[in-house]
């Protein structure tokens, strides 16, 4: 939001968490562009209007497999003619996504309850069913990812004191671990991307 607004846009942003909310709302001032960007509290199917640009992040993971077609109808129906969408996922080989699917997996229990990671098929098939949306490019970020969650489990690690501070346990506290070695080795494998 930012970087956009810092550009010249003028941009919403949709959350549903009041503490993201806040902390982007206090950045947003910070960078002295609060009348530039809107930070709402709002489930992105409730989000009006049309845009040039409809920017999702990491989000389809979230929504679950049975949503996938309503978020892109969402999403369609939110941009312009002409107008772009680009959606920042964590993708995995389409085999996988659909074995998983219907699993209960550790990090679906303790991490992302209800979450899927698509696959790159999935999304072209459901848009291709559901939607006049279409994949015009892709860009893989799998090694800058699996970087990315190094530095988080060791900065994670770090502050481990400052964890237990806010109540948290060595439980709570390994779990994580596991999860950001585990999404680390995903991308460096390839597995992820």
């Amino acid at each position: 939001c930012i970087r956009a607004a810092g550009r010249g846009a003028h941009v919403r942003s949709v959350t549903l968490s009041v503490e993201q909310q806040r902390l982007a709302q206090q950045r947003v001032a910070a960078a002295g562009l609060a009348d530039r960007v809107c930070i709402e509290l709002l489930d992105y199917r409730a989000v009006c209007g049309q845009y040039d640009t409809v920017l999702s992040v990491e989000m389809i993971e979230a929504v679950g497999y049975q949503f996938w077609p309503t978020y892109f109808q969402t999403l369609e129906r939110l941009v312009r003619p002409n107008g772009r969408v680009t959606i920042q996922a964590i993708a995995m080989p389409h085999d996988r996504m659909l074995a998983s699917r219907s699993t209960y997996t550790w990090i679906q229990k303790y991490i992302f309850p209800g979450g899927l990671l698509p696959s790159e098929e999935a999304i072209a098939d459901i848009t291709a069913r559901h939607t006049g949306l279409r994949t015009v490019d892709l860009s893989w970020m799998g090694p800058h990812y699996a970087e990315t969650l190094r530095l988080w489990r060791e900065r994670f690690l770090e502050r481990r004191e400052a964890v237990h501070a806010l109540g948290f346990d060595d439980v709570f506290v390994r779990m994580w671990e596991l999860y950001l070695a585990y999404s680390e080795a995903g991308f460096r494998s390839g597995y992820l991307d």
